[in-house]
């Protein structure tokens, strides 16, 4: 009698293998149908359409038209920079402006002038040694820039030449 509950207990144990074939496959299927839903253009993301009728006419993808600027040409100035001895700063730089307004910007270039000169003037040596000063310079010029001519007038300042000797 003990032997017989024993043998039921000692029931041979499943290996599991029928799960793990199952995910692979559901994998593959997976991974088949993604493909293909990609690939066709059935999913409503990128320029599918697009590369594929340039693919056809054996065309590149057309570039999104530039905006419509023009630069404005700052005159070079060097300004001596406090210190114990004698160091200069020669700084050039152009100005981004829309082209609906290059003709006033050019027009208010005395005053443009002026603020560059006084913030450059008021900056430190210890300031210009700093490896992102040009950036920092850029930004503050920049503000200042755009309270002389207005706001959105000026797009960018674009540093041409910055030497400190």
């Amino acid at each position: 009698m003990t032997d017989a509950t024993v043998e039921e207990a000692e029931a041979p144990k499943k290996s599991g293998k029928k799960g793990l074939l199952l995910g692979v496959i559901l994998a593959i299927a997976g991974g088949i149908g993604g493909y293909f839903i990609t690939a066709s253009g059935l999913l409503p993301f990128g320029d599918a359409e697009v590369s594929k009728d340039t693919e056809k006419k054996g065309q590149e993808a057309p570039f999104a038209a530039l905006p419509d600027v023009s630069f404005v040409d700052l005159p070079a100035v060097i300004i001596s920079v406090k210190a114990a001895d004698s160091r200069h700063l020669k700084f050039h730089a152009q100005l981004e402006v829309n082209a609906d307004y290059a003709a006033e910007v050019e027009k208010m270039q005395p005053r443009i002038m002026d603020v560059l000169n006084s913030y450059l003037r008021a900056i430190d040596l210890t300031v210009l040694e700093d490896p992102l000063a040009l950036i920092r310079i850029r930004g503050h010029l920049h503000r200042r820039i755009g309270i002389v001519v207005g706001e959105g007038r000026v797009r960018d300042v674009l540093v041409m030449e910055f030497v400190l000797n």
